[in-house]
């Protein structure tokens, strides 16, 4: 969640800069002065910081799928030692010939009044 406010404010304080600076202009030389062009200052960058948001987009998204299917094995594995558990104390049920006694419980509050 406050990754998700700290880049709002990040977007917001970016719009306002562009907003702020729409004369500006700026000469950009490309390829080793080769070609060059006049631009507002704003569109190089939002140029730049979009092309980051997809780089670290780019970047992120492996380790998160990596955890996505960690934690589908280790969820799998619960259920199925879960499924083990409960076999085994039915088979321990079994050889003793008695139900398991249910863990005991508190004392409700009117038990204890009276």
């Amino acid at each position: 969640m406050i990754r998700l406010i700290l880049v709002g404010i990040l977007l917001l304080l970016s719009l306002a800069f562009f907003l702020q600076n729409q004369e500006q202009e700026v000469t950009l030389r490309y390829f080793f002065g080769l070609l060059e062009a006049s631009t507002p200052i704003y569109k190089p960058i939002l140029t730049a910081f979009a092309v980051g948001l997809l780089v670290s987009g780019i970047l992120l998204f492996p380790p998160w799928v990596r955890g996505r299917i960690e934690l589908r094995r280790k969820t799998k594995a619960l259920q199925e030692l879960e499924v083990d558990l409960e076999r085994a104390r039915q088979s321990v049920e079994k050889l003793t010939g008695r139900a398991a006694s249910p863990p005991p419980t508190e004392p409700t509050q009117d038990l204890v009044d009276e």
